[in-house]
């Protein structure tokens, strides 16, 4: 068991022990379970007849042992409810292992039991279940974080480190309460826009992720190869044009929750795979959609919170309807001072530069046009806005304005500063949708690594007529960011993509020896955590030397102990 802790070493000593008493520590059985947690603190003192034969079963989180009679802290999906366990109701007999062996020494925190009885309220007024029966279900094998909560329920010491509550979720779920809660609140967002779709008679699709062009946005795609088709493929970084492909076969509202992937940066705004929910509608332009999307995230705020009124960090988001209306230059000449409104390529280059805004020789007029926004506006939009009216280069697959030349029937809905929803009066005459991707080949060649690739399929599809429509779509999780009031994208995914974990490889006795260490003492430096000759310099030597002398007390070993002084030595 060399390179295991001191605690886990004791917990595989437990499970073996379990064994020998013919005790399952992973049992197959099912067990039955007729209440939660939730329910039970709920509901009890309104009818505490009804739970007087209850079973429930979850994790241990705390223990306190008083002689024959014990409390546990008992966590399951729902909540966390104290039991009460007494020695002479769980061993009715006369012999007391179960409780005096089996609860007492061989349980720990983060073990899974399931336990029989009925629920009283104890004499400090705590609602609490009087165990009558329990039974071992999983042995966990690696301890907790310790988190403690006071009596007024406040957690203190709570796992805060993000490299550990990302890479090891699991782990984050079952010690903290209110990551759990926000997870649930992601669904029922979810949840809440899927109601109004299908009250709208919306229906709900899937569109392929491996796709031959990878089309709809202008973003870096992954790329994989097909074995048996011997071809490239993508990783899809939007699902636009196979949803107006639906529209072109008839049906007049589809929409999807789609997996998109782009390989770009990551950052507390970014992850390279990410959720978006897409709707396209026929017969309608984006002034219907902007009225829809009003609609819709007024609703999700209600069915999460109640009100319109979302708390952002230091900011209070009202998503009550009508959203402010602004137009990109407009908004651009409000907060720069400058009208970039008949200015060509060379001209955006210029005030890029008077900005100072950095841009290359790659960058078309739609993308300076976007870098001087990004740059210079979009954070001041904390409350819902909409910004309408694109310039035509920035948008390839959008209708061109019916009244304002050169510009596009196009939005974006800001929300703490961020793009949260993008719409369109989507393009339908295939000739000039042709035309448009010729120039977004010629921004490829330019060295525009995000420019779109033509999508011949879906030309011929738009030729066959696709009505007028209106499309929008809706990043899920920067939604989920701000309904549940998380700054960093990787706190409302359940598994952030992170940078490979370094594993520390258990170093072998000789290397230790190298360094002067004993060898009969290796192994106790290893039950100490120092699993390799850099996590032994990596820690503080008076500290090691004292924590040497307590293990050699507490493992009865009879080995010398170093010196003070040789053990220095190791640190040199």
């Amino acid at each position: 068991m060399i390179g295991l802790s001191e605690q886990e070493q004791q917990r595989r000593e437990s499970m073996q022990e379990l064994m020998r008493m013919g005790i399952d520590p992973f049992p197959a059985a099912t067990f039955e379970i007729n209440a939660t947690a939730k329910d039970i603190l709920a509901n009890f003192e309104k009818n505490p007849t009804a739970y007087q034969q209850i079973s429930i079963a979850g994790r241990i989180m705390s223990r306190r042992i008083m002689g024959n009679a014990s409390f546990v802290e008992l966590q399951d999906a729902s909540a966390r409810i104290q039991l009460y366990v007494k020695r002479d109701d769980i061993c009715p007999d006369e012999d007391k292992t179960l409780y005096n062996t089996v609860f007492k020494k061989l349980l720990d925190i983060g073990d899974i039991i399931g336990v029989t009885g009925y629920v009283f309220t104890t004499q400090t007024g705590e609602i609490s279940i009087h165990v009558a029966s329990f039974s071992i279900l999983t042995k966990s094998l690696r301890p907790l974080p310790v988190v403690k909560t006071d009596a007024d329920g406040k957690e203190h010491n709570a796992v805060t480190d993000a490299e550990f509550r990302y890479r090891q979720r699991y782990a984050d779920l079952i010690i903290n309460q209110q990551v759990r809660d926000g997870f649930r609140k992601r669904t029922q967002i979810v949840q809440s826009l899927r109601n109004t779709f299908n009250a709208n008679g919306y229906l709900e699709v899937e569109t392929p992720i491996l796709q031959a062009i990878p089309g709809g946005a202008a973003a870096r795609p992954f790329i994989t190869h097909h074995n048996a088709l011997d071809i490239p493929l993508y990783l899809r970084v939007a699902n636009e044009l196979y949803l107006k492909r639906l529209i072109v076969g008839g049906y007049e509202g589809v929409y999807e929750f789609a997996k998109d992937f782009r390989n770009e940066g990551m950052d507390r705004a970014h992850n390279p795979e990410f959720t978006v929910l897409e709707i396209y509608v026929a017969y309608k332009d984006y002034n219907w959609m902007m009225d829809f999307t009003e609609e819709m995230l007024e609703r999700v705020a209600l069915d999460l919170h109640g009100q319109t009124k979302v708390q952002m960090g230091e900011h209070t988001i009202d998503f009550q309807r009508p959203f402010k209306r602004i137009s990109m230059y407009d908004s651009i000449k409000e907060f720069t001072g400058v009208d970039i409104s008949e200015m060509d390529e060379n001209q955006l280059r210029a005030a890029c530069q008077q900005l100072g805004i950095e841009v290359t020789d790659s960058m078309g007029k739609g993308k300076l046009v976007d870098e001087i926004f990004g740059a210079k506006c979009e954070h001041h939009y904390i409350q819902p806005t909409f910004i309408t009216d694109y310039p035509v280069e920035m948008s390839p697959l959008t209708k061109k304005h019916r009244t304002k030349a050169g510009l596009v029937e196009r939005f974006e809905l800001m929300v703490n500063g961020k793009e949260l929803a993008n719409a369109y009066s989507e393009l339908n005459d295939p000739i000039e949708q042709r035309e448009r991707f010729e120039e977004q080949v010629a921004l490829m060649e330019r060295g525009d690594d995000e420019a779109m690739f033509i999508d011949h399929d879906f030309l011929r599809a738009l030729e066959y007529g696709m009505p007028p429509t209106a499309g929008m779509g809706i990043g899920i999780d920067r939604l989920a960011m701000i309904m549940t009031n998380n700054a960093s994208i990787q706190d409302v995914l359940f598994f952030p993509q992170m940078r490979p974990e370094k594993i520390t490889q258990t170093g072998s006795v000789e290397d230790f020896v190298k360094i002067g260490v004993p060898a009969e003492w290796v192994p106790v430096l290893q039950k100490m955590g120092f699993n390799s000759v850099e996590e032994l310099k990596a820690g503080n030597a008076n500290k090691v030397f004292n924590d040497m002398g307590g293990m050699r007390k507490k493992l009865k070993l009879e080995i010398a102990i170093p010196s003070k002084e040789e053990v220095m030595q190791w640190f040199a």
